[in-house]
């Protein structure tokens, strides 16, 4: 059984919304619940931000069976016009890399806890979730 998110107060360097897309851009196997366990939200939040970022074009899906399987639009535009001239894919690379990264320094604290994170595909492919 999943625990429920840490809580956390004040503000983060990294929004929501960037560590959804950026989940679902590293596991292309992954369900909202494990998208959520990963991010440390609910899934009813992973679920709305999903929602929002297909509102945008930031994100599509197409339904295979149970399964939804997403598509990341990495070519889009950031938001903010200050990285209005950035692409969604710039901002993946980053994260997806520092993900990778991470899960690197804690297989080597604690190998017998931790599984590799497949690599990151930041291209526009189905993933499914």
């Amino acid at each position: 059984m999943l625990e429920a998110p840490e809580s956390h107060t004040g503000w983060t360097f990294i929004t929501n919304h960037a560590r959804v897309l950026a989940s679902i851009a590293d596991n292309p196997n992954a369900r909202i619940r494990d998208i959520a366990a990963r991010c440390r939200l609910t899934e009813r939040a992973v679920s709305r931000i999903i929602a929002d970022l297909e509102q945008d074009g930031y994100l599509s899906h197409t339904r295979e069976g149970r399964t939804n399987t997403y598509r990341i639009a990495p070519g889009k535009a950031l938001r903010h016009p200050a990285e209005a001239n950035l692409p969604l894919a710039s901002l993946l690379s980053l994260l997806v890399h520092s993900e990778t990264e991470r899960t690197a320094a804690q297989q080597q604290a604690d190998p017998q806890q931790h599984v590799a994170a497949p690599q990151a595909n930041t291209q526009q492919q189905p993933v499914a979730g």
